[in-house]
């Protein structure tokens, strides 16, 4: 990967609705050799895909809660509980982590409400957790930007 490939993820994912004209300008290349750079991109798995920035609070989903949670530690038990977070769509982003906590989750509802129904009927419910600790949160500080591109990590 060079520096123009660097720069086209970096104009991507700044605005991943640019048109090829408007990235290739951007970047120093013609339309042709442009489009086929972010076609390789994608070909080789390095541009995953492409998607709306969506407002929470436009969605109903203004309410958000990080969550750590103590899964029993055997493979079946983990699996399952991976699996089942699949079907619980206000979970919105999960990491098993190394240490304690086991997982962190990410959750997106409407409210307090909303969050204390799912926490009883579904997070506590679900097989081998054996601990639920949430924390609001307050206010998002930095927005997702997407990942640093240039050589070493430099933006």
């Amino acid at each position: 990967m060079d520096r123009i490939d660097r720069d086209i993820l970096r104009e991507l994912q700044n605005d991943g609705r640019l048109s090829n004209q408007e990235l290739a300008q951007r970047v120093g290349l013609s339309a042709s050799p442009c489009l086929r750079r972010v076609r390789q991109l994608e070909q080789d798995g390095v541009i995953r895909g492409y998607r709306a920035v969506v407002d929470p609070e436009a969605v109903g989903r203004g309410f958000e809660v990080l969550v750590s949670i103590e899964v029993r530690r055997d493979r079946a038990t983990v699996e399952a509980f991976e699996a089942a977070l699949q079907d619980i769509p206000d979970v919105i982003e999960a990491y098993r982590l190394f240490g304690s906590p086991g997982c962190l989750l990410r959750i997106a509802v409407a409210d307090l409400a909303a969050y204390e129904r799912l926490w009883i009927e579904r997070l506590t419910s679900l097989d081998g957790v054996s601990e639920v600790n949430s924390q609001i949160i307050m206010k998002r500080v930095k927005e997702p930007r997407g990942l640093p591109v240039g050589p070493g990590g430099q933006p």
